[in-house]
């Protein structure tokens, strides 16, 4: 890790009480370390990410996929790039659910999350990397028929309910 190569003391430096030798993204990835190394059958992150740029942020996911592949990852965060490759993404407005799926079921299904993607991402990203295709309905300016039912109502059948 480039981090511990500065230090002199490498794996065994102190940190100071309130991590006030290091900075923002260094202590979030200090903490994902501490919590991966347990082998958790569950992880949750909480906006664990958001003090990390957005390649730091992409190599953190991508060790998190290889080195808790067998733990459960719950993440809460406000960019799409830290949630898109998730098996099931929860898209929440005012407290509600508004939409839940893959990344392109939510292109496809959910205006929020569309509207936040297009805000945060690439054309390229949101093309899944083939430049001049669109993948975004809404795009046409025509509304999306999507003939599926509610969200509510499958997350009730889901329940049982």
């Amino acid at each position: 890790n480039e981090f511990i190569a500065t230090k002199e003391k490498q794996y065994d430096s102190a940190i100071s009480q309130g991590g006030s030798n290091v900075s923002g993204g260094q202590k979030q990835r200090l903490s994902i370390a501490r919590a991966v190394y347990r082998h958790p059958e569950i992880l949750i992150f909480d906006d664990s990410f958001s003090a990390l740029d957005f390649k730091t942020d992409r190599a953190v996911r991508d060790a998190l996929a290889k080195e808790a592949k067998d733990s459960t990852k719950l993440i809460v965060a406000q960019r799409i790039g830290t949630i898109m490759d998730a098996d099931r993404i929860v898209v929440l407005d005012d407290g509600k659910v508004v939409g839940q799926g893959t990344h392109s079921e939510l292109l496809e299904n959910c205006d929020v999350y569309r509207q936040i993607a297009q805000s945060q991402l690439s054309e390229d990203e949101l093309n899944g990397g083939k430049s001049g295709e669109s993948k975004l309905p809404g795009e046409t300016g025509k509304p999306i028929e999507t003939g599926k039912p509610s969200v509510e109502s499958e997350l009730n059948e889901s329940e049982g309910r």
